[in-house]
This record gives structure tokens, C-alpha cells and sequence, in this order.
């Protein structure tokens, strides 16, 4: 069981706590909460990102003359993102991109194999409990080198074998099928999250948010749900 926050911080004092670390001002500007820019339930939230994936796919790409307007508005004193997603820190996975948004509407954690640890689960509450997002998705990809990694175990240099210990886990039974892998790895993750979250699993009793995982197609560039 991951370690993190405890339930009973309330959104002054988690916002309060990162002020006196010094990082607050990376999330929002002038000390205001943001709040969440639409009032998209978590059901609409994920329905809006597959939407955006299919105009990604089929090259109807709508977001860039949105970041012009944005960027225009110099709209930089706060973030208003309706949903998070967790994903792969691979370089060929550019979110945003990839379910046509615009800038401050997906707030994004990224780390190699999309792995929940205690700093990722501590940037997802913070969506949640102060920026107000509804849903969030962990999504896997095809291809994914930190699975084949984790799969292998062989021996790396550096730190990179640290991933292994949170990937063996979900991917234990997959007996080296690195496509079964990354999707057992995406909802593995997605179920810890939900689970060793106090904040998140709460927000998903009390307040309608939903944890969901999925995985990119780099082939295709289609993101499919789990069922």
C-alpha cells in the first residue's frame, strides 16, 4: 500500500502546504485554487477525451487555433483542466496532442511505464481536491520499452531498474506478452490509484469522480478504454 496524503486535508491546507514547500506557484498562480473550467461530469469528461482522440485520428485536429486564442488572452493566472491522465513518459505520447486539447484542459502526469508512486498519486490528488477534475485516465501504449523492460529484468544502468518493483506486480500474468502486459499494467495501476488514495477514493464516493485506464495505439493513434 502506497503512503500518501491523508483524507482529512482540506483544500486550504493542502494548498497552504505546498506554498510553504515553495510549489505552489507552479501550479496556480496569485495563491487562487482554480476551479474546474467546465461542470462536465466524469462520465462527459472521459466521453470528451475519446472524442478529441477521434478527431486526432482522423486528422480533424481542432486545438491549435484554441492555444492562439488562449495565449492571446494571456489567460496564465490559473489552470482549469477537467480531467487528468496519467501516461508513459515515452517521448511518442503527446497528450494533449493526442486528444485534441488546448492548453490548461488535461492536467498530465507522466513517469516511464505510467506506474503509480507516491509523488504521482500526490499530483493526481492535487487535481483532484484542488483543481476539481472529474476523471482520470491511466493510459498504457503499445510498444512501451519500461514493460519490455520490467519483463525482461535484465540489468540496466543507473536508477531505471527502480521502475521494476512497481511494474512486476501488474504484470505478473501476463507470461511475457508485452501487448497483455501493458493493458494489465494500465488497469493495475488504475485500481491502485482508486485504492491508496484517500483523497481519490473519496472523491470517487462522494463526489462522482471515476478512475479509468486505457491504452494508445502508436500505429493507429486510437486510445481504447478497458472495459
Amino acid at each position: 500500500m502506497i503512503k500518501t496524503m491523508t483524507g482529512e486535508w482540506t483544500r486550504r491546507r493542502f494548498f497552504a502546504g505546498l506554498a510553504a514547500a515553495g510549489v505552489a506557484g507552479c501550479f496556480v498562480q496569485r495563491g487562487e485554487p482554480a476551479l474546474a473550467q467546465t461542470v462536465l461530469s466524469s462520465d462527459e469528461a472521459i466521453r470528451e477525451l475519446i472524442a478529441g482522440n477521434e478527431r486526432f485520428v482522423a486528422g480533424n485536429i481542432t486545438s491549435f487555433p484554441e492555444d492562439l486564442k488562449i495565449l492571446k488572452a494571456k489567460t496564465v493566472d490559473k489552470q482549469e483542466p477537467f480531467v487528468s491522465v496519467l501516461a508513459c513518459a515515452d517521448s511518442r505520447i503527446p497528450v494533449e496532442l493526442i486528444f485534441d486539447q488546448t492548453i490548461g484542459h488535461i492536467f498530465v502526469s507522466r513517469v516511464a511505464g505510467n506506474m503509480v508512486t507516491p509523488e504521482i498519486v500526490a499530483s493526481l490528488e492535487y487535481g483532484v481536491a484542488v483543481l476539481g477534475t472529474k476523471a482520470i485516465l491511466v493510459m498504457g501504449h503499445t510498444g512501451c520499452g519500461a514493460i519490455a523492460a520490467a519483463i525482461q529484468a535484465k540489468e540496466v544502468p543507473g536508477q531505471i531498474s527502480v521502475l521494476y518493483q512497481h511494474l512486476m506486480p501488474a504484470i505478473a500474468g501476463a507470461h511475457g506478452d508485452i501487448s497483455l502486459a501493458v493493458k494489465m499494467n494500465a488497469a493495475y495501476q488504475a485500481k491502485l490509484l482508486s485504492e491508496s488514495s484517500t483523497v481519490i477514493a473519496k472523491a470517487i464516493k462522494d463526489g462522482g469522480v471515476k478512475v479509468v485506464s486505457g491504452s494508445y495505439d502508436l500505429g493507429t493513434g486510437r486510445v481504447t478504454l478497458s472495459a
